[in-house]
């Protein structure tokens, strides 16, 4: 077995009931959703989570689909919840509400399915320093995928969750190269708005896009 990885802010809470860690991907790119994923551990099998379980961000593809196969495997008894906010709704809401809605959906839905397995909510542990409201405790902590394991799987997991939309979205607009950009305003993707324009999936709120307008 792997050893438990010296980061674990939940276990303050986790006498008290279950902890979800809370974390987003896509706040800013160009294009695309935005994705929070909320994810509870099984406290059974700490030992068992792998060792390089960390921030998404300093993780390449290859091992970002590594860890979320051994995150979501069944046998682990993981439970997580994952939802998106269309460019629309950015567009109509401002990014900030839609990140903290998307947040809270996660939440709500992973939770309702940890008290219907008889788990007491405890608490919510979200990266950042800003937080939006649930029905249970909640708290920030900055850089917190590197600080909490909670935190650390619900990034591989919002991250991976994206990545795989973007990729569907690529194929039937492949000219932006959001297989590989994400929807970031890389010098591809920045090109392929200059010479077609915006798609329904650009954030048209977003100022470089309102420019193309």
């Amino acid at each position: 077995m792997a050893e438990q990885p010296d980061y674990l802010r939940e276990t303050e809470y986790r006498h008290i009931g279950a902890v979800i860690g809370v974390d987003e991907a896509g706040r800013g790119p160009w294009a695309g959703p935005v994705t929070a994923a909320a994810f509870w551990i099984n406290p059974a099998q700490l030992a068992r989570l792998p060792a390089s379980l960390t921030d998404s961000k300093k993780l390449s593809k290859s091992r970002h689909q590594k860890l979320r196969s051994e995150l979501v495997n069944p046998e682990y008894g993981h439970q997580f919840s994952v939802q998106h906010i269309a460019s629309a709704q950015i567009d109509e809401i401002g990014i900030l509400p839609a990140t903290f809605l998307a947040m809270q959906r996660a939440v709500a839905s992973l939770s309702r399915r940890l008290i219907d397995e008889k788990h007491q909510i405890a608490h919510i542990l979200v990266d950042g320093n800003v937080c939006p409201e649930f029905d249970w405790p909640a708290s920030t902590i900055i850089k917190g995928d590197s600080k909490s394991l909670s935190i650390a799987a619900a990034s591989i997991i919002a991250k991976t969750e994206r990545d795989a939309l973007m990729q569907a979205l690529a194929r039937d607009y492949p000219d932006y190269g959001w297989q590989r950009n994400a929807g970031y305003g890389t010098a591809e993707h920045q090109t392929a708005l200059k010479t077609i324009g915006v798609s329904p999936h650009h954030r048209k709120s977003y100022a470089p896009i309102k420019a193309l307008l």
